[in-house]
C-alpha cells in the first residue's frame, strides 16, 4: 500500500507544472473556424507581428481586450500588425457573430476547441486557464511572450500591448539584416531579443479574470 502511494506521489511530482510555458519558441500550427464556416490558418499571417487572444465571448476582460486590439489594429495594422481572436467557450460558434458586432472587432475572430487551445499554449491538459490568454508572435513566427495560466494582467493592458507590438514591429523579419539607418544616416540599434518584454516583470494591478473549466 505504501509503495503504491509512493509511486503516485512520484508521478505527481514528475508532472510538469501547468504554468510552465517556454518562450521564445516556434508558434505551433493553429487553425480556427470563422463564424461563416471558413477555416483560417495562423500561417496566413506569416511575416507579420501577431497577437492571438484566446477568449470567452462571455468574459468582460476578454471583451475589453478585443476592443483594445481593434484600436491597435486600426493604428498599427498598416505597419504589419495582425491580431487574431480565438473563442473556445461553450456555444462560441453561435455567440461569435454577436461578439464581433457588439465590440466592433475589426480582425479575424474564430472558434477552436479547448484541446486545440491547450496544445497551442503548451500547457497541461488539466490546467484551469484564466482568460483572456494573450500570445505575442514576432515576424519570424516565434512566440515571444504569453499569459501565464493564471493570467498575466499586464499583457492585456492596451499601453503594454502597444509597447510590445511596436518593439516587435521594429525587429527584422529575417536573420542577419543590415542595420537600418535613421534620418541622420546613423545605423539604429535594435533592442536585444527579450527586451520588448522587460516590462512584464513589473507589478501590475490585479484584475479579476474568468477561470475556465
Amino acid at each position: 500500500m505504501q509503495s503504491a502511494l509512493f509511486a503516485v506521489l512520484c508521478a505527481l511530482l514528475a508532472r510538469p507544472p501547468a504554468t510552465a510555458q517556454t518562450t521564445p519558441r516556434p508558434a505551433p500550427k493553429l487553425e480556427i473556424t470563422l463564424p461563416d464556416g471558413v477555416k483560417l490558418s495562423l500561417s496566413r499571417f506569416a511575416g507579420k507581428v501577431c497577437v492571438v487572444e484566446f477568449l470567452f465571448t462571455t468574459c468582460p476582460h476578454c471583451q475589453q481586450t478585443s476592443m483594445a486590439l481593434s484600436r491597435l489594429n486600426k493604428e498599427l495594422g498598416p505597419k504589419g500588425f495582425q491580431p487574431v481572436g480565438v473563442a473556445f467557450n461553450e456555444g462560441a460558434m453561435m455567440l461569435a457573430p454577436e461578439f464581433v458586432r457588439t465590440y466592433n472587432v475589426n480582425y479575424p475572430l474564430g472558434v477552436a476547441s479547448r484541446d486545440t487551445v491547450i496544445q497551442f499554449l503548451g500547457v497541461s491538459s488539466v490546467a484551469r486557464l484564466m482568460v483572456p490568454q494573450v500570445v505575442f508572435i514576432d515576424r519570424k513566427g516565434v512566440i515571444r511572450a504569453q499569459s501565464s495560466v493564471s493570467g498575466t494582467e499586464n499583457l492585456h493592458d492596451e499601453h503594454i500591448m502597444r509597447q510590445q507590438i511596436e518593439q516587435l514591429l521594429s525587429e527584422p523579419a529575417q536573420n542577419g539584416p543590415r542595420p537600418r539607418k535613421g534620418h541622420s544616416g546613423v545605423p539604429q540599434r535594435l533592442a536585444p531579443r527579450g527586451a520588448a518584454f522587460a516590462l512584464l516583470s513589473e507589478p501590475a494591478p490585479r484584475k479579476t479574470t474568468v477561470r475556465t473549466e
